[in-house]
């Protein structure tokens, strides 16, 4: 018999059911403002069903029963399969569905940047692991399209809304997941070292087949039905496509030696790879593969901003949620200046990112024109390094919201802390992310001088003193440069976001970012606000960031 000790209360219910995408607003104003009306009731009702307790309870699900690997069948017979939950394919089914693999290239219209960017930042708020396949088969796209012959064999494959989990050779599926196999083991992000080998098999350079010999470190994802990966022939690192099924139909020799065992991502299993004569395609030039490569890169960066972005967001509602219905010394959270200072800090660095990734979206619209083309490529490492990397100090504070209820795993804030970090490695950690920028900034100085230019047409001086210092530190000599990248990076980034949310926030709510991150009136911590961002001012920017409902 149990005996009732005691009366549970002041327990904060569970955030669910909700609409993910009509409570965010500047989410709603971003897809109306960069042409994606049109998709706005399709976020709304994918938003909802988001927010429901069935979909959010597949995100705990998938994290908690974890990939495993089976290397081998119970006759002996090698099989490299990874087994996943049921939860894992539904999440998947759902990406799919929305059509956030491939919608810019599928559906070719004014905003399919912007609408696929904010279906791929409301399933973010549910679940991490499963973008990543998501976004290495949206970044092949473009790539495999350069590939006439192959891709007339890939393109409805590529392009279908259906998520066939099916472990078959790709012309027996309905749709396919395209990974990528870059690192290895003495290298790491420098991939000018690898050592895999490809020997001709049937004639030479693009479009022929080949042998690949060797391994890949970090081999991510690998039950996607093909991965494009990295390896040496006498021209030089060359770049392939490599199907998990060979041609006439019998396994490929990609040897899945182990699946790594992460700090976060746990629902996504990353794999270290052996390859002993794998069938491979050249895509691209030969002796051409690293720059072949970098053409996807900006895609999956920019993902990784986005999915940072969405991180911050959805652990910002949950931290002001548990503030709103949890009483502390006699009053709710939310109604306590220091708490509310942090709430309201917070708000505005969820918003500034949120503001970054759809205009870092928008600009993929206009490729042809240079001042997108510089948001494009410098914008993009320069939010990777920032956003990313912020992401991980903001759920710690989110978390830190929660107490001792944030800190346990029956909570969803622990997973939101384990996952942040990983954006910030992932495609380029901090450091090459910085160098990235200094010689996109070099290579591209017109593009840099429009950017700049921005900050000196805006209206408010602390933007022309940000640009003036910008110009300072690219005049400084190259090593000093380099040394002092990440300072330079950070900010151009803070200016950048200042002036998109003075053109696009609430006045009080610009007001108080450019304050704080420009004009040194804050802290190194959130919460320190200072007595110009009032209560009255913290309570719209909270109201703004999520409505009472």
């Amino acid at each position: 018999m149990q005996w009732q000790t005691h009366e549970v209360s002041n327990q904060v219910p569970e955030l669910q059911d909700y609409n993910i995408f009509r409570s965010d607003a500047a989410l709603m104003e971003g897809v109306q403002r960069g042409e994606a009306g049109w998709h706005a009731d399709r976020l709304s009702n994918f938003g909802a069903e988001l927010g429901s307790k069935e979909v959010l309870q597949l995100g705990e699900l998938a994290n908690h029963h974890l990939p495993e690997l089976k290397t081998h069948d119970r006759f002996g017979k090698r099989i490299d399969q990874v087994d996943f939950h049921p939860s894992w394919h539904s999440l998947l089914a759902l990406l799919r569905r929305e059509g956030l693999h491939a919608m810019p290239w599928a559906v070719q219209k004014p905003g399919a940047h912007v609408a696929r960017a904010a279906g791929y930042y409301l399933q973010s708020q549910v679940e991490s692991g499963s973008l990543c396949p998501t976004t290495m088969t949206f970044a092949s796209i473009p790539v495999l399209a350069q590939e006439p012959g192959l891709y007339a064999l890939l393109k409805d494959k590529l392009f279908s809304n259906e998520h066939d989990p099916r472990d078959l050779p790709i012309e027996q599926k309905k749709s396919i997941l395209i990974g990528m196999g870059m690192t290895e083991k003495q290298g790491g992000s420098d991939v000018r070292t690898n050592t895999t080998v490809a020997e001709p098999l049937s004639g030479l350079g693009r479009g022929a087949a080949y042998l690949l010999t060797g391994h890949k470190w970090f081999f991510s994802a690998p039950m996607c039905d093909a991965h494009l990966v990295l390896a040496r022939t006498d021209a030089g690192l060359s770049c392939f496509f490599v199907p998990r099924w060979k041609p006439d139909g019998s396994k490929n020799p990609i040897l899945i030696q182990r699946l790594k065992d992460k700090l976060g991502n746990k629902s996504n299993s990353s794999s270290e790879v052996e390859f002993q004569g794998a069938y491979g395609v050249m895509v691209g030039e030969e002796g051409r593969g690293i720059p072949t490569i970098i053409e996807m890169a900006n895609l999956t960066r920019l993902d990784c901003v986005i999915g940072s972005a969405a991180l911050m967001r959805q652990a910002l509602t949950q931290a002001i949620h548990h503030a709103r219905n949890r009483k502390a010394f006699g009053r709710l959270l939310a109604d306590q200046p220091l708490m509310r200072n942090v709430l309201a800090d917070l708000a505005l660095e969820s918003e500034a990112a949120t503001l970054l990734m759809l205009k870092l979206a928008s600009a993929l619209e206009q490729p042809d024109d240079p001042l997108q083309r510089a948001w494009k490529r410098i914008l993009t490492p320069a939010a990777k390094f920032w956003i990313c990397k912020r992401a991980l100090e903001f759920t710690g504070e989110c978390m830190e919201v929660w107490g001792g209820n944030g800190y346990v795993e029956t909570g969803p804030m622990a997973r939101y802390y384990r996952e942040a970090p990983v954006n910030s490695i992932w495609e380029g950690s901090g450091n090459v992310m910085c160098l990235d920028v200094l010689r996109a900034m070099e290579r591209d100085p017109e593009g840099m001088h429009l950017l700049l230019g921005q900050l000196e047409q805006s209206a408010l001086p602390a933007l022309h003193m940000q640009a003036a210092e910008l110009r300072a530190q690219l005049a400084a000599e190259p090593a000093q440069r380099e040394a002092q990248a990440r300072r330079l990076v950070q900010k151009l980034v803070l200016a950048m976001q200042s002036l998109l949310m003075q053109e696009h926030a609430p006045a009080a709510s610009a007001q108080a970012f450019i304050a704080s991150r420009l004009e040194g009136q804050n802290g190194r911590v959130y919460g320190t606000l200072g007595e110009a961002v009032g209560a009255d001012v913290q309570t719209l920017i909270l109201e703004r960031a999520w409505p009472c409902l």
